[in-house]
């Protein structure tokens, strides 16, 4: 079976959930909906569906006891007082195993994760680190019955571009094509690591961006 890749989502981290709520619903003029617990992690989320992917704010949760692990998405690093920031993404597959070994596990290695009855392999870090400075996506696979968009509603925002800047935009678009990736992605060679995600929301086109 050929190896297939989509934008699966976006990820914005915050130092509480609350704070990056705020900031993407201010922006965005929508609200989110809860997600959940991340117990092997410690973190907690909430989502927005954006047409065929959705985006995620993320945040390290006090009720929970700190993992065993650096937390995934660099946010055992977030000072307390940090703004949020569109930190990374994660690339869809069906077949994560050759996936990743295709690409040498640059993304991180294979872990098998769960918030509520959700299950997935997502490809982490070890040290929490953000592939290419967020540039390079962690790779996740889904069951073929289980996705949290199917739990979304639709809140009129759609992806409409996402623009990905890196010294090694070209390296890592080609690791990229090699397993599939069948979305559309603005690739730039830029000295400073980049996402910029053009958003269509029911009160225009919205930007979210940083500088990694």
């Amino acid at each position: 079976m050929p190896l297939v890749t989509w934008i699966d989502h976006l990820v914005i981290t915050a130092p509480k959930l609350d704070v990056g709520m705020a900031y993407v619903e201010d922006l965005l003029g929508v609200p989110l909906q809860a997600g959940g617990q991340h117990q092997a992690m410690a973190t907690h989320n909430c989502l927005l569906k954006l047409g065929n992917c959705y985006l995620e704010v993320i945040a390290p949760d006090p009720s929970l006891p700190t993992p065993k692990r650096p937390r995934w998405f660099e946010l055992d690093a977030l000072p307390a007082n940090s703004a949020p920031r569109l930190a990374a993404w994660v690339a869809r597959t069906i077949l994560i195993q050759p996936a990743s070994e295709l690409l040498q596990h640059q993304f991180g290695s294979i872990t098998p994760m769960s918030r509520g009855d959700l299950h997935w392999q997502i490809t982490i870090p070890a040290d929490g680190s953000l592939p290419f400075a967020g540039v390079g996506p962690m790779l996740i696979e889904w069951p073929r019955d289980q996705h949290p968009i199917q739990h979304l509603t639709d809140q009129g925002c759609r992806l409409l571009n996402f623009e990905l800047h890196h010294p090694q935009a070209r390296q890592i678009e080609t690791m990229l094509s090699q397993i599939g990736m069948k979305d559309q992605l603005e690739w730039h060679t830029a000295a400073t690591p980049q996402l910029i995600a053009t958003i269509e929301t029911p009160s225009g086109i919205k930007s979210i961006e940083h500088r990694a």
